[in-house]
């Protein structure tokens, strides 16, 4: 007999539930009855300190799960019997899968694969969302990507991703299992740890304000990107795995800005300039970069009736919002 027991509430099973999607996904969850697991390779030395940051670390059940390891992933999924299973979880950082190939291809595909074929081959009835990236469609002229959209991944990260994804459909189509994947263009939100650029900016811009005299240094300040809220997009997935049938679909808001103004908002939601403090230093562009980045999440406000609420300005403003508040409650050193 299972974990679940008499238990009727539904399980949902979180790959990655200490990320930032990971825990917002938790919450939003927690919040319309669910009985939550999440996974860590160690839950025992894990910190889990976004889950406390939301006030939901007590109310997550956690499991030690290697998701590399196929009999690790098949006694979790045996023990629980999750009816939802979302994989956020594997190596996250496109810049830093340039440094780390092999590890980001293996946390991320491998990993998707293990828990496909342990829902198949354990006959679980359980739905199971990936989390996938607008990485995946590399530069295809500036035009709006949608489900249709070919790949052309220019980087380690978006290769592992393209993977996953066909992976995903492949299980679906060959096995008749309910699994899609969330096409999810770039989201923040205050959870974003710093090596992430846009939360490098955002605390950049807030110790400046507080006097600092440092000067930051990005590289290309001329990307493209469509910016989201991350908790908006995790709730996108959970509507994802309440449809009749399983569909893969672009998450995106439908607008596109230049880092550039994503840094000129963080600076001016602090009241400075930003050319005053930043510097675009050609050491830290990456090999190979994504230019414009652009989404068309039509399918997704069609069917699921899910549309982005806050736009990069907004998220901007909340992030530094967010940022100033834990300086506030910072002690003095």
């Amino acid at each position: 007999m299972s974990e679940v027991g008499a238990n009727t509430k539904p399980l949902a099973l979180i790959c990655g539930v200490s990320g930032q999607d990971g825990a917002y996904l938790a919450r939003r969850l927690l919040d319309r009855g669910y009985r939550v697991v999440g996974t860590s390779r160690d839950a025992q030395a894990g910190s889990f300190g976004n889950l406390t940051r939301i006030g939901v670390r007590d109310q997550v059940e956690l499991a030690s799960m290697a998701s590399n390891d196929f009999r690790s992933v098949v006694q979790i999924l045996a023990r629980y019997e999750p009816q939802e299973v979302y994989h956020l979880g594997g190596q996250s950082s496109v810049g830093l899968s340039f440094e780390q190939p092999v590890e980001t291809f293996e946390s991320i595909s491998l990993s998707t694969l293990n828990l496909l074929e342990a829902i198949r081959s354990l006959g679980c009835k359980t739905r199971f969302c990936s989390a996938g990236s607008s990485e995946c469609f590399g530069d295809n002229g500036g035009m709006p990507a949608d489900e249709s959209t070919p790949f052309r991944p220019h980087s380690p990260y978006a290769v592992a991703k393209a993977a996953a994804f066909w992976q995903v459909a492949s299980y679906r189509e060959a096995y008749g299992l309910y699994a899609c994947s969330g096409i999810l263009f770039n989201h923040e939100s205050p959870l974003r740890p710093e090596r992430f650029v846009t939360q490098k900016i955002v605390k950049a811009a807030c110790r400046i304000a507080a006097g600092s005299n440092e000067r930051l240094r990005l590289g290309n300040l001329d990307i493209h990107r469509d910016w989201g809220w991350a908790p908006e997009y995790v709730d996108a997935m959970a509507r994802m795995l309440g449809q009749d049938e399983p569909r893969d679909m672009v998450i995106a808001t439908g607008e596109t800005h230049a880092l550039e103004d994503f840094v000129a908002e963080a600076f001016d939601a602090v009241d400075l300039d930003w050319h005053d403090h930043v510097t675009s230093d050609p050491a830290l562009m990456r090999p190979k970069d994504v230019r414009i980045s652009r989404a068309n999440p039509a399918l997704a406000a069609d069917k699921l009736g899910w549309r982005a609420s806050m736009r990069m300005p907004g998220v901007v403003r909340a992030m530094v919002a967010a940022e100033q508040a834990l300086r506030v409650k910072a002690p003095a050193p």
